[in-house]
Parts: structure tokens; sequence; C-alpha cells
């Protein structure tokens, strides 16, 4: 199946094509669909052709929602699973075992312990203890941020900002075109266009110089950009290729535990992440929903180790075989005399991650910052915990802002962000919306010290389901960066004061507090 979109090149309107939700991801959804009719259809059958099979279902209803109220899980993911169980009569049950679960996948779960191989050694105990000489809140941060995520804290690691997506494509094309020993490429998303084809370009020109190239991009996030079988294409390229958590049709936790990511590792010694995917939306190539900000960073040292080792682990958990490691992928960094600290982390399901690492990681900057914090994020979907986090910074006078989008790229998701404006902004909290069209960028800085920038939005997609990753910063020389790129964006925003934000849902035809209520209930689900 294909689509067809159109690019303004200066005066002249070029139409493109590509491939719209291949066959097989069709397929898969149809068999997931039928998967779960036909085993819902035979439990109710058996309701009613199997004596006291009905009491069984009842039974099993009420154990259910025990273990539900009983487990550890946030009180706002039990809810509408409470509702659901209860309100929908065997159907209910059944879709709790298939989908509640938010684990990995078995067959995941069997590699975790042979992709321990892809770690390194380092010790984070004297880096620390230089933190916590200049701030010891800020290396109780840190500690808890390396130990959750198992990561490390690096110095003598610098930091290169990007403010957009095409300042980040410049940079990165000449950095790939110096690649002496390995590519390493994890998008969640890539869309053959102008972006990918330059980067494709020189990837092939790199394989055949010898360069070891692997690229990882996620099943259903390219679903609707890329042909199904474009890993086999890009092995025939010389490029090693793996597709995350390829779609089967299977009716339980596939649709879930995708790998947001987005990294690329040249050498072991440069790497980038951000938000910015391998498309041309992200560098505005193509206009979807008006001007597309997204922010990116480029790090070089031996900050680099860790996400060598995230983009091995997820290739590692995705090929059929375990694959060898690349040459010399940790290599010894010379000094290069950067300032501050980072933490580049991972963040991911049970039972890789026991911990939510990203939202823990915001809710201590959060609770850290005494003069402001401000936040850039596509969606705005957060738990009652996180929620009433931003409230009580906003109440004892620190600065909070949070910058979405003006334009949305999914309505019901820009209605649950804007269920949330009211208690924010009755607690103090100022929040934008980015005019000129669709703000993607996951930026976060506090106080001129903290910063973190990475793949996290704030919704449930990243801080519960997804594999995400970021780079936590402490008083390094792009936070100051950061903070004037986010500034800048602010000028370009509409604040949405509580008169402004009634005038807005007073000119709908349907309550907003009805549809608000509505979808906030089911957001965790989404």
């Amino acid at each position: 199946m294909k689509k067809t979109y159109k690019v303004n090149k200066g005066k002249v309107v070029i139409e493109r094509e590509y491939n719209y939700i291949p066959v097989r991801y069709i397929i898969a959804v149809l068999i997931s669909i039928a998967e779960i009719a036909a085993i819902i259809g035979i439990v109710i059958a058996l309701c009613y052709f199997v004596p006291y099979f009905y009491t069984l279902c009842a039974i099993t209803t009420a154990a259910c929602v025990i273990k539900i109220c009983a487990s550890d899980d946030n009180p706002d993911y039990k809810i509408p699973w409470l509702i659901c169980v209860i309100f929908l009569p065997i159907a209910g049950f059944m879709l709790y075992f298939m989908f509640y679960s938010r684990k990995l996948d078995k067959r995941y779960i069997k590699r975790i312990k042979e992709i321990q191989s892809y770690n390194y050694e380092k010790d984070s105990e004297q880096t620390l203890g230089e933190i916590a000489g200049d701030d010891p809140s800020a290396a109780m941060q840190a500690r808890m941020l390396a130990d959750i995520s198992y990561s490390h804290v690096f110095r003598d690691t610098s930091g290169t900002y990007f403010p957009s997506g095409e300042a980040m494509w410049e940079s990165m094309l000449k950095d790939l075109e110096s690649a002496e020993r390995f590519i390493l490429m994890e998008y969640f998303i890539i869309e053959e266009g102008v972006f990918w084809n330059s980067v494709l370009d020189v990837l092939k020109r790199k394989v055949k110089a010898g360069v070891d190239v692997r690229v990882m991009y996620d099943d259903i996030g390219c679903m609707s950009t890329l042909p199904g079988n474009y890993n086999k294409i890009l092995e025939k390229y010389g490029i090693k290729s793996v597709i995350f958590s390829k779609l089967r049709g299977s009716a339980d936790n596939e649709f879930n535990n995708r790998s947001h990511r987005k990294i690329l590792v040249i050498d072991g010694k440069i790497g980038y992440t951000g938000g910015v995917n391998i498309a041309d939306e992200y560098v505005n190539e193509k206009a979807r929903f008006g001007h597309w900000k997204d922010t990116a960073i480029r790090i070089e040292g031996e900050g680099v180790y860790e996400l060598t080792k995230l983009f091995l682990s997820s290739f590692g958990l995705n090929s059929r075989a375990l694959p060898t490691m690349p040459e010399n992928a940790y290599p010894k960094c010379e000094s290069i005399g950067a300032r501050g600290y980072m933490i580049p982390f991972g963040d991911g399901p049970k039972p890789i991650y026991k911990r939510n690492v990203s939202k823990c990681a915001i809710q201590n900057m959060i609770a850290s910052a005494t003069d402001y914090v401000y936040m850039t994020t596509p969606y705005l979907i957060i738990d009652n915990d996180l929620c009433a986090d931003i409230e009580r910074a906003a109440l004892c006078g620190v600065d909070v802002r949070i910058i979405v989008p003006h334009i949305p790229d999914k309505k019901l998701v820009f209605a649950i962000t804007r269920s949330f404006y009211p208690r924010l902004l009755d607690a103090g909290v100022k929040i934008y919306e980015y005019e000129p069209g669709f703000i993607h960028s996951k930026s976060y800085v506090a106080d001129g010290k903290y910063a973190m920038i990475g793949t996290v939005n704030l919704d449930y997609r990243s801080l519960v389901h997804h594999f995400e990753n970021g780079i936590w910063m402490y008083k390094t020389d792009s936070i100051a960066d950061i903070k004037r790129d986010i500034d800048e964006t602010i000028e370009k925003s509409i604040e949405i004061t509580p008169e402004v934000f009634a005038k807005s849902i007073n000119s709908r035809f349907l309550t907003p507090k009805v549809i608000h209520a509505i979808v906030r209930i089911f957001a965790p689900m989404l």
C-alpha cells in the first residue's frame, strides 16, 4: 500500500511516495483481534453451556479485582482496569489476563543474562565523591539514577546541544563521514526520504570501506514509513539490521514495550540522542503539523560507553543469535577538559529495570529545584504522583513552566493533555502552547545546574511502557544552551492562563469537563 505527500522546495512542490501500513502489519493486527475475540467467545460460550462455569467466572472476576487492588502498581493504572474487569462481564477479566502485565516478553527474558556480556567496567565512587563535595543533593540524585538505571556517572564528557533537528542533521552527517570502525543506530522511526537517504548514502559508503554498520528500528514505529522487509533490504547493502520486537500477531503485550530510543554511536567516541527520529518532518523537510520543534544532543568522551551498551543490549535482545561486539567497542578516550557531569541512562520494562527510571529522575529534579523548572514535552499525560510533585514545586514558589504543542498530532492525546491544565494552573504552573506548530522535544532544566534531554515524554508510554533513554547533566556547559533555547521557545508560544483556557473550552460543542473526565480515566491504558 502506498501513500503520497508533498514537499516544498522553494517555489517547487515535489510529490513523494512511501509505504503505508504494509500487509504484514495488517495481518498481525487482525490475528491479534481474532485471538482476543476467539478467547472471549469461547469463555462466553462455556458460561452458557457448561454448568457452574459462570459461577467460576464470577469467582475469577472477584479474584482479579482483589489482585489489582493488592498490587504495587500505580493507583492511576489500577482504576481503568478495575472499571474494565467489573463492568465488562467475562471479557473484562480475559482482557486483564492478556494485557494488564507490563513485564517484558518471555523471549527477551531468556536473553537477559547473555546480553550482560556487553557491559563495560567503571567505578563511579570517586566521581560521586567529587559531586558530593560540591553539592550533596546533586550527588544523591546522581547516585540514585546511576543505581536504578545500571549506568555510571561520567566526567570529562562534552555535550553539544542542538535546538533543532536541522542543526543535528548537519552535524550528524559530518560525524558519520568520520567513522572508521563502527556505526550503531537505533531509532523508533526511520522513514524513506531526504533525511534518511542522506544518512543511508553515507552508511553504504562506510560499509564498502570496511566499517561495521548496524541499524535497528522499531516495528510499530516504522509500520507506516518502511516496507515490512526493510531489514532485508539493508542487509543487501551490507548493513547489519534488526527489527525491534517484530509483530507476530499475538494477543499480549507486543503492542507495548516498544523501543522509543534514539541512539547514534560512532566509533564508541561520539554519541547522539534526543527527540529527533530519522524522518523528514523532524528536520522540517516535510510539513505535517506546522513547524516541527525538536532538540538533540551530541556527546563526546567516555559517556558514550553507556549509549553503546544500550544499543548492543537492544540489538542482542532482538537478534536470533547473540551478535559479537564491534571491535574496540569501549575505546580509551583522551581528556577533553569538559566541565560538569553526565549520566547517560536507559529505561524500560521489568525485569530489565526494577524502577521507573525516567520518572524518578524527573521527580528528583523537580524536588531539588529552588528557582525554576522548565519542561518541554509533546504530550502531558501524567499520574497523580508526578502531577502532585509539579504542583508542590509551584506552590513552594518555584517558577514551573511546561511547553506543549499548539497544533497536536493526535487529537485524543491533546484532549488528555489539556485535561491537566486546570489543576496545574490552579497551583501556579505556567503552561505554554508552541504556536508555530508541534513541539516534539523532551527537555528538562532546573536552576541552571540540572538538565535532562533524551526520548522521554511526560506520558505513560514513555514513563511506564517503552524502552527509553536520556542524558542527565549537572553543571555542564550545554545546560545554559538548553535554558536559552527554552526561553526563546516560550517567546514563540501562547501562555495558557485560566482565562484563555476557559475561553477555549467554552467555544466547544460538548462539555469539555465530561470529555476530559472520560479520557483521563483510561489514559494509563493508551
